[in-house]
């Protein structure tokens, strides 16, 4: 009897342990930013990296424009690979690019805009990230497209890519 009582115990103990985990299979804990589009820009303060001149967002993005916020790092390869679709961009007069410089090191962060060349009007550094973070950024690159009115039109989580280029392209008309 003892010997029964055991088995039923372990058997019970075997299924309690399938069930906890396979609901824990099925609970996901990705973490998934709020949606920013159509959001206030949230207002900043930064340095500058090619001069350390501290600026505020409000005073950065005051013209009547439509201004794309990147987030990117030297260190960060898939940024590296973007870094095309940003010259690109860069030559377009109705976009401003503003580069917000992620936890860098800031001498590799000017050798990585001298290398592949700067398409930013103004680049910003945001050293422990938490500018990143408040603007739902959760890795790099991100890319914000910002209307004359700081309101965030669109999110780019990710490589900007030909596809992007187009959507970014239909939102300057």
């Amino acid at each position: 009897m003892r010997k029964k009582k055991i088995s039923v115990s372990v058997i019970i103990f075997v299924v309690f342990c399938f069930f906890v985990l396979f609901k824990a299979l099925n609970k996901s804990n990705t973490y998934v930013p709020d949606i920013i589009s159509g959001k206030k820009l949230l207002s900043f303060n930064a340095k500058k990296l090619l001069n350390n001149e501290q600026v505020n967002s409000d005073v950065l993005f005051n013209e009547n424009k439509i201004y794309l916020l990147n987030i990117w790092a030297s260190w960060c390869v898939p940024c590296r690979d973007e870094h095309n679709i940003l010259m690109q961009l860069s030559d377009n007069p109705s976009i401003e690019i503003i580069g917000l410089n992620y936890r860098d090191n800031l001498i590799n962060a000017k050798k990585f805009i001298n290398e592949l060349g700067n398409p930013y009007s103004e680049i910003l550094i945001d050293k422990d990230g938490t500018i990143s973070i408040a603007l739902g950024a959760y890795g790099i690159p991100v890319t914000y497209i910002i209307d004359k009115n700081q309101i965030i039109l669109k999110q780019f989580v990710g490589v900007l890519n030909d596809q992007s280029l187009k959507e970014i392209k239909s939102l300057l008309k």
